[in-house]
């Protein structure tokens, strides 16, 4: 029972820090853009330019 209370603030601790870490890094600047950005159909992807962001596979058929 020692264990535990100590424990429980250790973790206490590391859940703030790691909330504070995630609004220092701005995680919540834009949430409307990442729940509209699921509803984007590939096609619309490819018209806006985000597949360019990856280079094209190595190998592939010409």
């Amino acid at each position: 029972m020692s264990v535990l209370v100590p424990l429980s603030i250790i973790m206490g601790v590391g859940g703030l820090l790691a909330f504070l870490w995630s609004l220092r890094t701005r995680q919540y600047e834009d949430l409307d853009g990442a729940a509209a950005r699921i509803l984007l159909d590939s096609d619309e992807d490819a018209a806006i330019g985000r597949d360019r962001q990856y280079p094209p596979p190595r190998g592939g058929r010409r």
